[in-house]
């Protein structure tokens, strides 16, 4: 079994192997390429798409921006990131239609395992030793807005109109329709039209 089947079958990995270090390089080189260009470049926006898992036609990342595999992040229409993206997408990440990211979101998809010499349990012929790694994905759906500075981690969903609010940590799932925050995040109530701002329009 390759080390990418591994991830997807939830099993320990090493993220050291020449295989996955193949596939990071490419949207860490990609990465660092956009981040050195102008935001009004033409050029910019389309490189999203030559490391990216797949995204609709209309999105904006403000970067700078860092994915760590980019081709297990899949990307719905009407996408807007702000400021500081990590995506840590060891495991698939799945983001919906209509989502907006506030500055310095981080989303973790990838751990390690609690007990210490399983850390360190991949042992080579060689004898080089790597630290242990396992994922789970992260699944956002549309219409959700994650507020600043926050950190989601893998296994979660986060339901449909959802809002996240700023400097939340992320460690379990999240109703639809629900704002939450905290540290851990916690569904505080429902957004309901008493909610609403229309008549600032």
């Amino acid at each position: 079994m390759r080390e990418e089947e591994k991830i997807f079958a939830g099993k320990l990995f090493d993220a050291r192997t020449k295989e996955l270090r193949d596939i990071k390089h490419k949207a860490h080189t990609l990465c660092q390429k956009f981040n050195t260009m102008d935001e009004y470049d033409e050029d910019r926006l389309p490189i999203i798409k030559e490391f990216i898992g797949n995204i609709g036609e209309k999105y904006y990342f403000q970067g700078p921006i860092q994915f760590n595999y980019g081709s297990h992040t899949f990307i719905g229409e009407n996408f807007f990131s702000n400021f500081n993206l990590t995506v840590m997408d060891d495991a698939r990440i799945y983001i919906g239609d209509n989502v907006m990211f506030g500055p310095n979101v981080s989303l973790m998809a990838t751990n390690h395992p609690l007990i210490a010499h399983e850390r360190v349990a991949m042992k080579y012929p060689d004898g080089h030793v790597s630290m242990s790694e396992y994922a789970d994905e992260i699944h956002i759906g549309n219409n959700v807005w994650v507020a600043a500075n926050v950190v989601i981690l893998g296994g979660v969903t986060i339901g449909d109109n959802a809002v996240i609010g700023a400097g939340s940590v992320v460690t379990k799932d999240i109703p639809a329709n629900y704002l939450a925050y905290g540290v851990p995040c916690k569904p505080i109530r429902e957004i309901t039209e008493q909610d609403s701002k229309i008549h600032l329009l």
